[in-house]
């Protein structure tokens, strides 16, 4: 089986390099017209359902694509960004090791921690896995989300740091679950 995801498109805070976290910050019309220009690779894969988090510029993202098709939409909370605590609204400076390594899990500055992010992000993932087994499904999610994905299908590297946040702005992803 396989799962699609995509990021939502861009914020005002993603242009100006701010720390979104789970603040709920609106697409800007960047963002909207990045949704805009993926509705025809949407259309194409023939989704069955969308499933997305429930921060304001990934629910938008996820209702723009979905105009044509018009498929259900579930919004789960698990799908939200990783909470960043009081960095939410800095520029983007964080020192990835600790803050994004499973092996020390540390807690600062109110941030969630890695673990505590991947138990939300595996719970959503083992249950789409169980529950639409025989549909297409995309995930509409965040930057920080997509690593603990990246993490569920290829696992946690030798010194625990998550993969980096490579995933661009309304970039489509695939994914295929084991057996």
């Amino acid at each position: 089986m396989k799962v699609w995801i995509i990021r939502h498109g861009q914020t005002d805070w993603n242009k100006n390099g701010k720390i979104q976290g789970s603040t709920d910050i609106e697409l800007n019309e960047t963002g909207i017209k990045q949704a805009e220009e993926v509705i025809p690779t949407f259309n194409e894969h023939n989704f069955d359902l969308i499933i997305s988090s429930t921060l304001k510029r990934a629910m938008k993202t996820a209702q723009i694509i979905n105009r044509e098709k018009n498929v259900e939409i579930i919004y789960d909370k698990r799908l939200i960004e990783r909470h960043c605590g009081d960095y939410e609204g800095t520029p983007t400076t964080l020192d990835e090791d600790p803050l994004f390594n499973v092996l020390t899990n540390v807690s600062t500055h109110n941030i969630e921690t890695v673990k505590e992010l991947y138990e939300r992000v595996y719970s959503i993932l083992t249950e789409v896995k169980e529950k639409y087994k025989d549909k297409k499904v995309l995930l509409v999610t965040h930057g920080g989300t997509t690593r603990a994905i990246e993490t569920f299908f290829y696992g946690v590297d030798k010194n625990g740091i998550m993969p980096p946040e490579t995933i661009k702005n309304c970039e489509i992803r695939e994914y295929e679950y084991k057996d």
